[in-house]
């Protein structure tokens, strides 16, 4: 073993021996000043959430008597999570982030679908970025990280307004009135608008990027970063329990899904028949289809939300420092997998299992039986209770994934995919921005290309999608360099599962998880954490040092 390996194991011994008292000592008249300080900072937040919402109660009071009552909650509690993260942007940070899974049913539930709702999430997250990009400014701190990072979202930033200018401009300036015959080729529709599609369709692919810099900053200390990684699991167990109990209310009768449906319809997610939470759903027992929402708008975003939980409750269940959290990681697994099985979505049932493979290999964690034979145990004694109690749902799921991998191998559907979009490429540049992007119809009619490089392909051209993969690149690459620097075990084998998670999305083409929450949120977000992990670890091995000094 190296004499640095030693030399650390040694201070860390020598440390838990000494226990508190080896922590360096401060003056009463230093922890006078700190209790000081806090009671000051808590002063401030209660004043500034009593004036900004009083002004969002006043705003919502004028509203709820000049138009319906839905928007006057709207507009009142947008003007003081506005203002409030705008001023604490890292709170504004920890609200978006819990805001986030649950944005589907509240858009829903209370809202009534409105649009409104829909951009709710945002009036946490945007004015956060801004206020911490002004301090970056004021500080001379960068708000671009890693700074690997800053020529390739240069280069692509720059190539998507060229491609805005030139493509959706030129579409713009040759829409189609109502009644004119197309031109043959011609993408632009009546009625369209291509620059306000390409304008939200550069939101949705980089809009999120500074998410990175958001949570590199926010996680100051190692008890900061635990908070975030339980706070996922804490998260994860909610919804997914929410997710469960919607199966039960529809497999008993009290939500009918789309039983009552005639035809088409038997087939296909619906709002009308949303159960619980969560928005869209498909229920057809008769049919043996299934498609459920959990907490959010659509069933696929569902389905993703547990392909991303499966590596955060692995982290929480393989890493965290306290048993107690190990055993919340671990019940957060197991649901994790139980509702992969009955929310009907194939590729949550393929991927959950499959990415928590995947990181007991690249993690190392398969290796440490002191720890994975308990874990795994109690994982496969809870599963198989499961599978016991539901084994018609689990042979459904099982029986359904099959026959549509026959049906569809993913290579073949992904060649099919490349071939589509490729084909009738001119020059360097493709259709425009936003022409495949679903949440940009608003603005006129977009083509469904259900893989997320052929989608770029489509809108960016070839070289734009190489862009896009150097960025991704860049970011995983300074992730895996981030993590392995660390010297501690435990944040170390954090980052190691959310990288692996980085690394999966970056490569990633089967559908576009990277355009549509949750994992356009967690995959910036998570990249930021391992970003941040070495800073944490010099903190720690430095408290280390000091503790063994004072000793």
């Amino acid at each position: 073993m190296p004499t640095k390996q030693k030399s650390q194991k040694k201070l860390k011994r020598k440390s838990k021996k000494k226990g508190k008292s080896a922590a360096p000592q401060i003056s009463k008249k230093e922890l006078a000043a700190q209790k000081r300080k806090r009671a000051k900072q808590i002063q401030e937040f209660i004043s500034a959430l009593a004036t900004y919402g009083g002004l969002g109660a006043v705003i919502g009071i004028v509203l709820f008597f000049v138009a319906e009552p839905k928007i006057a909650l709207a507009g009142g509690g947008g003007v003081a999570v506005l203002a409030l993260s705008f001023k604490y942007p890292m709170w504004g940070l920890w609200g978006f982030m819990i805001y986030m899974p649950f944005a589907g049913t509240v858009t829903y539930w209370v809202g009534g679908g409105s649009p409104i709702f829909q951009l709710a999430k945002d009036g946490f997250y945007i004015p956060a970025i801004i206020a911490i990009g002004l301090w970056c400014k004021n500080t001379g701190k960068p708000f671009i990280i890693p700074k690997e990072m800053k020529n390739p979202l240069y280069i692509l930033l720059g190539f998507c307004l060229i491609t805005l200018l030139l493509v959706n401009g030129y579409q713009q300036l040759n829409v189609p009135k109502p009644g004119e015959p197309r031109v043959r080729g011609q993408i632009a529709r009546p009625g369209d608008k291509p620059i306000p599609m390409g304008i939200l369709g550069l939101k949705v692919m980089l809009g999120y990027v500074p998410l990175i810099t958001g949570a590199y900053y926010k996680l100051k200390t190692k008890k900061e970063l635990l908070f975030a990684a339980r706070l996922t699991v804490i998260l994860a167990i909610i919804c997914c329990l929410l997710g469960m109990l919607q199966y039960q209310y529809l497999s008993s009768g009290k939500c009918n899904g789309t039983r009552g449906a005639t035809g088409d319809d038997l087939f296909k997610a619906s709002l009308e028949a949303r159960c619980l939470v969560g928005g869209s759903l498909l229920f057809s027992p008769s049919q043996g289809v299934i498609r459920l929402p959990g907490t959010f708008v659509a069933p696929w975003q569902w389905g993703w939300f547990l392909i991303a939980n499966a590596a955060f409750t692995f982290a929480v269940a393989f890493c965290d420092p306290s048993p107690l959290w190990r055993i919340a990681g671990l019940f957060g697994m197991a649901v994790v997998f139980v509702n992969a099985a009955i929310s009907g979505q194939r590729i949550a049932l393929a991927l959950v299992p499959t990415v928590t493979i995947i990181l007991l290999v690249l993690t190392g964690q398969v290796a440490n039986l002191k720890r994975f034979l308990p874990i795994g145990i109690g994982l496969g004694v809870v599963l198989g209770g499961a599978i016991v109690s539901n084994p018609e749902v689990v042979q459904e799921r099982i029986d359904s994934f099959v026959g549509r991998w026959n049906a569809s191998p993913p290579t073949a559907f992904i060649s099919q995919q490349f071939e589509e979009s490729s084909h009738g490429q001119k020059g360097v540049f493709g259709n425009g921005i936003g022409r495949a992007t679903n949440s940009v119809r608003v603005f006129g009619r977009t083509r469904l290309v259900e893989t997320y490089y052929p989608k770029l392909i489509y809108e960016i051209g070839p070289i734009g999608t190489i862009a896009m993969l150097v960025l991704l690149t860049s970011v995983t690459v300074s992730g895996f360099k981030a993590y392995r620097s660390v010297k501690d075990k435990n944040i170390r084998s954090l980052g190691a599962s959310y990288w692996v998670f980085v690394l999966i999305i970056s490569y990633n083409t089967y559908y576009y998880p990277l355009d549509v929450d949750p994992v356009a949120v967690y995959y910036w977000y998570f990249a930021g954490v391992v970003m941040r992990l070495p800073e944490i670890d010099k903190q720690e091995q430095k408290k280390l040092k000091e503790a063994l000094d004072n000793g």
